[in-house]
């Protein structure tokens, strides 16, 4: 049998009545025996282990779960290890029972294909009712507004009050936990007390600044008329109140970048009609020439 080169080339069929030499033979996977090209199915050669190669499956009347029976052991045994181990009668209606719409009335099975799941309220209909208003849809979900810190924190207090009265048996995790929790909400509280007091202080000096100018304003109308009293320190102009001398000294001086040196003017106010004069000689003058040379009242 074989070639020179290749002496162990082909083998003999193992069916009595052929024995025919095959150069490529075909090895039975139940028995592992060699036949040739005509005797390689299990029927022709009477494979006595062709029965292992079936595969048979019975459903449990308990859960609806397949059981599928070995060749090589008892199926009483089989069956008696799946309703020992496996079985789960909860599962039946969940093979068995065939969902249907939500929508009551509607009889339609929802199978793969006219499934719908709706992206608000996430139930499954069929599509005669895939829309809202046709399965009357409750919307999303309404998500927390509150910060869920707080609430955890809340929780925790709760729980914490509850058993105040039994032995403490807490893990040291958790009381850290609230520790640092109850830290943050007081620090938390406290910069926005603070805060608030910053602004309503900042509130009230704004409205006393406002009044007081607007009293200034007013009284020094009432006592000298159209009298200028403000003057520019810069390039002494005059104005009627502060809030002008401010817009000019903002736009004129500062906006130009052309800010000269505060100049510091000493004036003598005459003790009998209260006239300014920045030059004493100039008072004494107006004293002699308008009053009769007396500087008293």
């Amino acid at each position: 049998m074989g070639t020179p080169e290749f002496p162990d080339l082909g083998k003999h069929c193992t069916v009595d009545d052929c024995k025919q030499i095959d150069f490529l033979p075909f090895t039975c996977d139940r028995c592992n025996q060699v036949f040739c090209l005509e005797h390689r199915s299990y029927v022709k050669h009477r494979c006595p282990k062709a029965d292992r190669k079936d595969v048979t499956v019975v459903i449990c009347p308990l859960c609806a779960k397949g059981v599928r029976l070995n060749p090589d052991v008892d199926p009483n045994i089989t069956w008696e290890s799946h309703v020992n181990i496996e079985c789960d009668p909860s599962n039946y209606d969940k093979v068995t029972k065939k969902r249907k719409c939500p929508v009551p009335g509607c009889r339609e099975i929802l199978t793969f294909s006219n499934t719908i799941k709706c992206k608000d309220c996430t139930w499954d209909h069929c599509l005669k009712h895939r829309f809202g208003p046709d399965h009357n849809c409750a919307g999303p979900k309404k998500l927390e507004t509150t910060f869920p810190f707080v609430n955890f924190l809340n929780r925790s207090k709760k729980e914490v009050s509850k058993s105040s009265g039994a032995p403490a048996t807490s893990s040291k995790w958790t009381a850290s936990i609230l520790n640092a929790a109850s830290t943050v909400r007081a620090s938390t509280e406290a910069g926005m007390a603070k805060l608030s007091n910053e602004l309503n202080r900042a509130l009230q000096i704004a409205k006393d600044g406002a009044g007081q100018s607007g009293s200034s304003v007013s009284g020094g109308g009432s006592g000298s008329g159209s009298r200028q009293r403000e003057e520019c320190p810069q390039c002494g102009a005059k104005f009627s109140d502060v809030t002008s001398l401010i817009e000019h000294v903002e736009k004129v001086h500062e906006s130009s970048g052309n800010r000269a040196p505060v100049r510091k003017v000493t004036i003598d106010v005459c003790p009998k009609c209260s006239r300014g004069f920045r030059d004493p000689i100039a008072l004494v003058e107006h004293v002699e020439r308008d009053h009769g040379g007396t500087s008293t009242a």
